[in-house]
C-alpha cells in the first residue's frame, strides 16, 4: 500500500519518507518526493479541492480517510481514498503525518461507466416510450374501429420490438444498413434481401442505434402501405429500395429511396395517413431528415436525406 510520512514540525509539512508504492502509484522518483509538500504533489493539475482537503487534513492532526482525485506526474488520472494519522511524541505533540493511499481509480471508472450506462438506457427507455406513444396516440386519431386500432398499434410494436432486438445483437453500436432492412422487412417475406419482388441496391453501410431505429418504423411503414394499397397487394408490382451515403464538404447525408411500380394505379392522398405521419413524425423529428413523399401514377416513390453522425447531432 503506497504509504507517506510527513514531518509534522513544519507549516509546510514536508516528505520525510515515501516507499516505493506511493512512487509507483504517483510516478515521481524518490528525488522528487522527498523534501516536497505532499498537498502540493498530489494538488498539480488536479482539483482545487484536494489542495485544500490535504492542508485541512493536517491542520486538524485528525485521522479519518477521504476521497481524492489527482493527477500522476504523466497527467493520467488516479482517484483514491487517503488516511492520514498524526503520530504524537512522548508528550502529545505531533511530529509527523502517517498518510496511506488506497487506490480506487478502477473502482471509480466502474462507477462512472455504470451511470454511463444508466445514462443511456433512461435515454433509449423514454426515446422507445415517446414512439410507441406516438404510435398509438395516432392509431386513435386515424381509427374508431377497435380492432383497427389494435392491429395497428400491434405491428408497429412488434416492429420497434425487432429493431431493438437487432440492436441487441450487436450491443447498441453501429448496425449495417442492411441488416435494418432485413429485420424490417421480415414479416413481410423478405428475409434474405433478395426476393423477386423487393431489390436491394446499396452497400450494407453502418448505421447509428438512432438512425436504424426511425429507419425501422419508416420501412415498416412502407411495406405496410404497399402490401395494402401499393405494389405489393397484386401479383405484378414492385419495389425498389436503395441507399448510398452522400457525402459533401458541408455535410454528409444517407439517401435512401423507396420507389414501387407497376402496382395499381396511384393517386395523390387528400390527407395524410397513419404511415405518412409514422414516417414524418420518425425521421423529420427524430433525425432532421427530409422527407418526399411522391405518388406519380406507376408507383409511390419516398425518398428520405438523413443528416449522418458527423454533419448533425446523435
Amino acid at each position: 500500500m503506497p504509504l507517506v510520512f510527513t514531518n509534522a514540525k513544519t507549516p509546510d509539512n514536508f516528505i520525510i519518507f515515501a516507499n516505493a508504492s506511493f512512487l509507483a502509484l504517483t510516478g515521481y522518483s524518490k528525488e522528487e518526493v522527498l523534501g516536497e509538500r505532499l498537498a502540493s504533489l498530489l494538488g498539480r493539475g488536479s482539483d482545487e479541492k484536494v489542495f485544500g482537503q490535504l492542508l485541512a487534513a493536517f491542520e486538524a492532526s485528525s485521522e479519518g480517510p477521504q476521497e481524492i482525485h489527482f493527477l500522476r506526474k504523466d497527467g493520467a488520472d488516479v482517484w483514491a481514498s487517503m488516511f492520514s494519522s498524526p503520530v504524537r511524541d512522548l508528550h502529545g505533540v505531533v511530529v509527523q503525518h502517517f498518510v496511506s493511499v488506497l487506490d480506487i481509480t478502477e473502482h471509480e471508472k466502474a462507477q462512472r461507466h455504470a451511470r454511463l450506462l444508466i445514462d443511456e438506457l433512461n435515454h433509449r427507455v423514454k426515446s422507445t416510450l415517446a414512439t410507441a406513444l406516438a404510435i398509438v396516440r395516432l392509431a386513435f386519431r386515424n381509427s374508431s374501429d377497435t380492432d383497427a386500432i389494435r392491429d395497428a398499434i400491434e405491428s408497429r410494436l412488434y416492429a420497434l420490438s425487432r429493431s431493438h432486438d437487432l440492436l441487441n445483437r450487436v450491443h447498441w453500436k453501429e448496425v449495417g444498413f442492411e441488416d435494418v432492412v432485413r429485420a424490417a422487412l421480415e414479416p413481410f417475406g423478405i428475409r434474405d434481401g433478395l426476393a423477386k419482388r423487393i431489390a436491394l441496391r446499396g452497400e450494407n453501410i453502418g448505421v447509428s442505434p438512432k438512425i436504424a431505429l426511425a429507419l425501422s418504423v419508416a420501412l415498416h411503414e412502407l411495406a405496410t402501405n404497399a402490401v395494402k394499397y401499393g405494389a405489393l397487394s397484386n401479383e405484378t408490382g414492385s419495389v425498389l429500395l436503395e441507399w448510398a451515403l452522400e457525402r459533401k464538404p458541408e455535410r454528409s447525408r444517407l439517401k435512401v429511396r423507396w420507389q414501387e411500380k407497376d402496382g395499381p394505379p396511384v393517386a395523390q392522398p387528400v390527407h395524410k395517413g397513419f404511415g405518412s405521419q409514422m414516417i414524418q413524425r420518425g425521421l423529420t423529428v427524430e433525425l432532421q431528415a427530409v422527407v418526399r413523399l411522391d405518388y406519380p401514377p406507376e408507383g409511390v416513390v419516398c425518398t428520405l436525406y438523413i443528416p449522418t453522425p458527423d454533419s448533425a447531432h446523435e
